[in-house]
């Protein structure tokens, strides 16, 4: 088994939340530590990686509208993607995130930026599918549970804008993308709202 499948969600999430390290650099410094959390902290810290969790308080008020028309004239995204400063906003990295960002809506369609934006009783609906689908399988009710887990974190990789594979390059969400972004740019990267624009279907 390699190091990669023996780092855990549940591994990566404690050291995110104690460091405020993006996810991909939380993964890979598990794996250098070879899932010592101790040591993944102090490489985290060498690396300047560990300071993420003062930019998460910060506002982010600055940044871009980008937009996105495909070749067809058939899809537009309109996008809206913060920062702190407006020196940030201005650098190429920042404006091809948002153009990244753009192009990407457009190609998955999302239809909420973060999981705290899907109504609860989409959520509720989505769940009693599960169940119902996983107890016509004649599942017991230990493995129901597990199942219906699975099948809501799908739903949000397929719904949720931050925790969609970015379709450039789908090692990462888009998520990560911004976290990314954040890290190398020194400032809070926040992708705040975006409007999805198909000719002759109607905005929900």
């Amino acid at each position: 088994m390699s190091d990669e499948e023996k780092i855990s969600a549940e591994q990566v999430k404690a050291l995110r939340d104690a460091t405020g390290a993006g996810m991909m650099d939380a993964k890979r410094a598990l794996q250098e530590a070879r899932g010592d959390a101790e040591k993944a902290t102090e490489l985290l810290r060498q690396r300047g990686l560990a300071s993420a969790k003062k930019r998460a308080g910060r506002s982010a008020n600055e940044g871009v509208v980008e937009s996105y028309i495909h070749f067809n004239r058939r899809v537009g995204v309109l996008v809206e993607v913060n920062c702190e400063t407006d020196f940030v906003a201005n650098t190429e990295e920042f404006r091809t995130l948002a153009r990244d960002v753009a192009l990407h809506v457009a190609s998955a369609k999302p239809r909420w930026v973060t999981r705290d934006e899907v109504p609860q009783e989409i959520l509720d609906a989505e769940r009693r599918v599960y169940e119902g689908q996983a107890r016509e399988e004649g599942k017991p009710e230990n493995v129901v549970e597990r199942m219906v887990g699975g099948k809501i974190e799908s739903f949000f990789k397929e719904t949720v804008l931050v925790d969609q594979p970015f379709v450039k390059d789908s090692g990462k969400t888009i998520g990560e993308l911004a976290e990314e972004a954040s890290g190398k740019l020194g400032e809070k990267v926040a992708i705040r709202r975006f409007a999805l624009f198909q000719l002759g279907e109607e905005l929900e």
